[in-house]
């Protein structure tokens, strides 16, 4: 039998077709900032494809999150071993 749903990766790859006139009139020095949200959402496709959201966009907000705070955590780290020399 057929899937009844598409999978995620699946609609993701359609929010992100979604998003495209919006990359197209982005500042140059910010589509590979907008590009790089979008690699964070598939990185995290696999967890959301288990989650099987309703809306979902929701899972792309929070893979988004998720790698933003890690990116901090590791600038945090840096800054902290900085000041420590």
């Amino acid at each position: 039998m057929g899937r009844t749903h598409p999978t995620y990766r699946d609609q993701l790859a359609a929010i992100e077709d979604d998003w495209r006139s919006f990359r197209r009139v982005l500042r140059r020095q910010d589509k590979p900032r907008f590009d790089r949200l979008f690699v964070y959402a598939r990185d995290h496709a696999d967890a959301a494809g288990n989650l099987n959201p309703a809306d979902p966009l929701a899972p792309v907000w929070m893979a988004i999150a998720i790698e933003q705070e890690r990116r901090i955590a590791e600038l945090e780290e840096q800054v902290e071993s900085l000041s420590d020399t």
